[in-house]
């Protein structure tokens, strides 16, 4: 599971086998969540409050392009 950064103990990451759109996978103690991100959109939510998903969406929003640039490059030099 490739960790893109870490902020605020939210790590985002996303996992070596995922399949496209481009997404990112927010993991917080036993709590979870998945984002599309183009655009940045919750799909999936599992533990967290509504608070933490307002700073997390706001984190995704402000790291689009490295996101994506981690994505493409994992994937690209995995192929």
């Amino acid at each position: 599971m490739p960790t893109i950064f870490i902020i605020f103990g939210y790590r985002f990451q996303f996992f070596s086998n995922d399949h496209t759109p481009i997404h990112v996978h927010v993991i917080k103690g036993g709590a979870k969540a998945k984002y599309n991100i183009f655009p940045v959109e919750l799909i999936d939510n599992k533990g967290f409050k509504s608070q933490e998903l307002k700073l997390i969406e706001s984190i995704i929003e402000e790291n689009v392009e490295t996101i994506a640039q981690h994505w493409n490059m994992f994937f690209n030099n995995n192929k």
